[in-house]
Formats: C-alpha cells, sequence, structure tokens
C-alpha cells in the first residue's frame, strides 16, 4: 500500500490557470500505485504527472494542494437518470411513463448526488441524459459528464414495456411511431420489425446518443416476461447493431438470460449488461469478440434486502435470479472477461436504489473475486472502453486525459467500503474544476 509522506515544496504566488496537486498516495487508474506525486491540470487535461523536483519550468510556480488519497474520477457505466418519483412504486410504468418535467426537476438532485459520489463520467442507458448533458454544458447544472443512450429500445411485450396500462397507452407514449414529439424522447422505445428497430437507432442518434442499448431479454423489473428468453429475433438484433455501427456506436445489451446473452453477441454487441446467467461457453464468446461485462449487482442486493419496498412479482424474480447472477459474476471474473462497473440506479432520490449509492457496486466488485486494485481499474480506466470509439480519454491519471480526479480521507485498498459513502470523498475535481470540497456549496461551484 502506499505510505502518507509529504514532500514539503513551499508554494509560490499564483500566476499559472492550472491546478495542481499533490498526492501522498496516487491510484492511477491502471496499476500500480504511486507515492509523493504531483498532478497539473490545465484547460480541462492533465498536463504534468510525476515527482516534485521534475515539473516543467512553465508550471513551477503552480500552487499544489495537497491529498492524502487521490485517484480518477469513477465512471458508472449503468446509470438511468429516469427521475422516477420516490412516491410511487420502483416499477417499469414509475421509470418510463413519468411526467418529463418532474424528471428533470428531480434529475438536478440526482446528477448532484451521482457526482458527489465520486462518479464524474455516466454512461446512461435509458433516460433524459442527452438533453440533460446540455444543461450541465450551459453551466446550469452540477453533474457527471453524461454519455446517453437515449431511450432504450425494447420489443412490444419485452422488459421496457409497461404491461400496468393498456397497450394503446404504451404505444401512444413509447412507440417509435408515437406522435408528434414524444417518438423516442422517454426512456425506453418500443420498436417491432427491422424497419422500426432501424428508425429506433436514428430516433436516438437524433438525441445525440453515445450509445445503443438494447433490451435483448425479459428482466425483473418489468412485470410480466420472462429473463430466461430472448427478446428481438436475431435479424432484428443484427439491423440495430448495423445502423448503430454505421454511425460509429457500440450497442449494450441487457441481457439476464443465457439466449438473450447469447443473441447478443451474435449479432455483434460489444457490452453485456447483468448476465446473470452467463457459463463457460458465454465467456470463451465475450472474450472472443471482445465483449465487455457490466454486472450490476446492486439492484438484485437491493431487492432482497429490501422486500417491502418492491413490488411482489419483481422480488419473486429477483429470488429466482440472484444465486445465480452473483455465481455468474465470480465466474466471469475467474474466466477473464473485462468488466467495468454499473450500479443501475433505477430509483427515485432517497429510495433503496436512490442515485449517490453507486459507490456499493465496486464493493461488490471485490466480493465477487476482483482484488481491490483491478476493481478500482474497472470503475475507472475500464469505463470509457465501454463506449468503443466514442470513449473519451478519461479514468486514468496519465498526461492528456481528462482532468477528473477525486480525493479520499482514505486509501481503498486498505478498504474498499470507503467508496461505499459519498462523505469519504472529500474533493472533486472535474476538468480540472473544484466542484466538490468541505464547505463548498454546490451553486457556488457552477460559478467557480
Amino acid at each position: 500500500m502506499c505510505d502518507w509522506i509529504v514532500v514539503p515544496r513551499p508554494l509560490a504566488e499564483k500566476t499559472h490557470q492550472a491546478t495542481g496537486l499533490f498526492a501522498s498516495c496516487l491510484l492511477p487508474g491502471r496499476g500500480k500505485p504511486l507515492r509523493n506525486q504531483a498532478v497539473i491540470s490545465e484547460k480541462g487535461k492533465i498536463v504534468y504527472v510525476g515527482a516534485c523536483t521534475s515539473i516543467p519550468a512553465e508550471y513551477a510556480k503552480v500552487d499544489l494542494q495537497h491529498v492524502p488519497v487521490l485517484m480518477p474520477g469513477m465512471w458508472e457505466c449503468h446509470a438511468h437518470f429516469f427521475g422516477a418519483s420516490p412516491k410511487r412504486p420502483i416499477d417499469m410504468q414509475n421509470m418510463a411513463l413519468g411526467n418529463p418535467i418532474e424528471a428533470g426537476a428531480r434529475n438536478a438532485r440526482a446528477l448532484k448526488d451521482t457526482l458527489y459520489a465520486g462518479f464524474t463520467s455516466c454512461v446512461d442507458l435509458g433516460g433524459y441524459a442527452p438533453e440533460l448533458q446540455n444543461v450541465i454544458d450551459e453551466g446550469l447544472l452540477l453533474g457527471p459528464t453524461l454519455y446517453g443512450a437515449g431511450a432504450a429500445i425494447s420489443m412490444t411485450g419485452g422488459h421496457g414495456d409497461v404491461f400496468e396500462v393498456s397497450y394503446a397507452s404504451a404505444r401512444q407514449r413509447l412507440s417509435v411511431n408515437a406522435p408528434g414529439a414524444d417518438a423516442g424522447m422517454s426512456g425506453v422505445i418500443l420498436a417491432d420489425g427491422l424497419e422500426e428497430c432501424r428508425k429506433a437507432v436514428r430516433l436516438n442518434l437524433r438525441r445525440r446518443a453515445k450509445i445503443i442499448k438494447v433490451l435483448t431479454s425479459g428482466g425483473i423489473t418489468s412485470r410480466d416476461d420472462d429473463p430466461m428468453l430472448q427478446q428481438f429475433s436475431d435479424e432484428e438484433l443484427e439491423t440495430i447493431v448495423s445502423e448503430a455501427s454505421r454511425m460509429g456506436l457500440v450497442c449494450a445489451a441487457h441481457a439476464v438470460g443465457k439466449a438473450g446473452i447469447l443473441a447478443a453477441i451474435r449479432a455483434g454487441f460489444k457490452v453485456i449488461e447483468h448476465d446473470s446467467f452467463g457459463d463457460d461457453e458465454v465467456y470463451e464468446e465475450m472474450k472472443k469478440h471482445d465483449v465487455m461485462l457490466v454486472a450490476t449487482i446492486t439492484p438484485i442486493r437491493s431487492i432482497l434486502d429490501n422486500e417491502d419496498k418492491y413490488p411482489r412479482e419483481m422480488f419473486e424474480k429477483a429470488k429466482v435470479v440472484a444465486q445465480a447472477h452473483l455465481k455468474a459474476y465470480k465466474d466471469a471474473i475467474k474466466a477473464g472477461v473485462k468488466c467495468a462497473i454499473g450500479s443501475d440506479l433505477f430509483g427515485g432520490i432517497g429510495t433503496v436504489l436512490s442515485p449517490g449509492l453507486n459507490g456499493g457496486e465496486v464493493v461488490y466488485a471485490v466480493e465477487a473475486g476482483m482484488t481491490p486494485l483491478k476493481a478500482i481499474e474497472a470503475a475507472t480506466a475500464n469505463g470509457p472502453e465501454s463506449l468503443g470509439r466514442q470513449g473519451p480519454k478519461s479514468g486514468q491519471i496519465r498526461v492528456g486525459y481528462d482532468a477528473d480526479f477525486i480525493a479520499l480521507s482514505q486509501n481503498p485498498l486498505d478498504d474498499m467500503e470507503v467508496l461505499r459513502s459519498p462523505k469519504n470523498i472529500t474533493h472533486i475535481w472535474k476538468s480540472g474544476k473544484l466542484v466538490k470540497a468541505p464547505g463548498l456549496d454546490p451553486w457556488e461551484a457552477l460559478d467557480r
């Protein structure tokens, strides 16, 4: 582990528009911990990492703020900024059919809570991320950098359908052929047949999607479908991948059962979400085709630990899936499948699946068999790789990478539970700008 040794260095008058940090322990994201490292960023990018004695002359007068432990801002690779209501059941109707204006207001809090948990980048796999990122870019909201899928693509009667309402009501809001501005503007879109599948991808492109999310199996949060069965035909899945690939986007599959997982791999998907019933055959195919895994243990644990907070159908499905899901994650890690971290927090603010609880997923990765250092790599350096060519240079403390950092009160390599609680994330810099610190008001952080 790292020793916390401070090398004294006189502070000069600040004459440079750069951010300087000195870390007793630096966790670079990929690679071994480093001791006593200076990190300097300018214009949102890292320009120097190394010993204090070797700082380039042009940055010699940059003040260095000391932190005990510094690591890259983490990547949440399975977020949902639906803006679900905390007063309604945690189900698909709440997620997909809520009032979008109310959702936007709730998401303002969800974004801040996610950022303050140490996650400076989020891959949103069904929600309002493309529109929220516009407001973040305007400097009016405090939150992570969002890489949104727009609407997750579901077949009619699939995991994204809302069985609690009539078919006509669901189609009115969620269909690719919904009237007016509604088409494609929810967290879910229903598509059937090759042409509707192609159109669903294009509607998400209009929302500036950075990844395409498809529901290739049934799920736990949907009332009436079977997680073990494949959803969409092979031809429909191939059409979606072809259309997305032509536009430079990778596809991520919600896939619980083996049939849906293998169908996604055959079609050319590059990320599997959940993987509750994967086995040796699945993991060989994933490695052969360079497919990543985002396992999302958090919802399963939450449902089992909070039976009274979820609909009965959801709890019963979770009981069937839970043991297999954890075994599959352990087997995937043992097989050498590349993993990123995603918590799938789809609940409302203050619920048992509230944004801000993201750090627990990193703890679960270690419980499943990752070393603490590998879990940190999964939560940082591996994250942008889940986006394919859309992925930025992020998740590592290296020259040329995004200046997204978090400082911690304790070393997570000594106790990964440190990452579970946002209070242990003492400081956060996003694009080199301080956005969380003791005594710093969130609204003031927007004006810095």
